[in-house]
């Protein structure tokens, strides 16, 4: 199994009760994130896997919205804190590279930051594994944060971490998708929060696309 996914899952596991704490509110301070959501619920149709789903919080926002959905992470600790919180949704381990799905089988797939601790080597099998297991039209929606290079972390929530994120410009993604069967639909770019209880230090960038048939 590489590296980074026993990093992100131990780092995690490691701080899932704490992150699950502070990152409650966020989407209430957050309108536009909210809006690209609501945008996706309107699209989709069909049944839809939050990859990367952490402590379930999209989950939840897009099952009130009305979307069939369920959630995929690889971390127990999240997974522990998802159930917690939302006991009517279904949560599954496992990782995005691997998804216990069968093919052609989802409306929608949601990765919301969630390709950001995968390198740029491992990249396309994701978003071919996301392929995968979407219908032909079905949407993917992808938040990430915009730039080059990567940022490593050591240190989160008074926790010890191992946590690398990647930046990635808008067009690269794009590319990537294009090259891995997707048509893109949608691009929206956020300058970042500087105030408030989520600041943020990037612009923010939201892909929808949608699979070939």
């Amino acid at each position: 199994m590489a590296d980074f996914l026993d990093d992100t899952r131990r780092s995690y596991d490691t701080t899932a009760d704490d992150y699950a704490t502070w990152i409650q509110d966020e989407l209430a301070a957050k309108p536009v994130d909210r809006a690209v959501l609501a945008v996706f619920a309107e699209v989709v149709r069909g049944p839809v896997a939050d990859v990367g789903c952490g402590t379930g919080r999209i989950t939840a926002h897009l099952h009130d919205l009305g979307v069939e959905i369920s959630g995929v992470d690889l971390s127990p600790g999240m997974l522990t804190a998802a159930r917690r919180t939302y006991p009517h949704l279904r949560f599954t381990e496992a990782t995005m590279t691997a998804l216990p799905i069968d093919d052609h089988v989802l409306g929608g797939v949601v990765a919301w930051y969630s390709t950001i601790h995968v390198p740029d080597d491992h990249l396309p099998a994701a978003l071919a594994e996301f392929r995968r297991v979407l219908r032909p039209g079905g949407h993917l929606q992808l938040a990430f944060q915009s730039g080059t290079g990567t940022e490593h972390r050591t240190r989160a929530g008074g926790h010890e971490v191992a946590l690398t994120f990647h930046h990635r410009e808008p067009a690269r993604m794009a590319d990537l998708l294009r090259d891995n069967g997707f048509t893109v639909q949608a691009q929206l770019l956020r300058e970042p929060d500087l105030d408030g209880p989520y600041p943020e230090n990037t612009p923010q960038v939201y892909v929808l696309a949608f699979a070939h048939g």
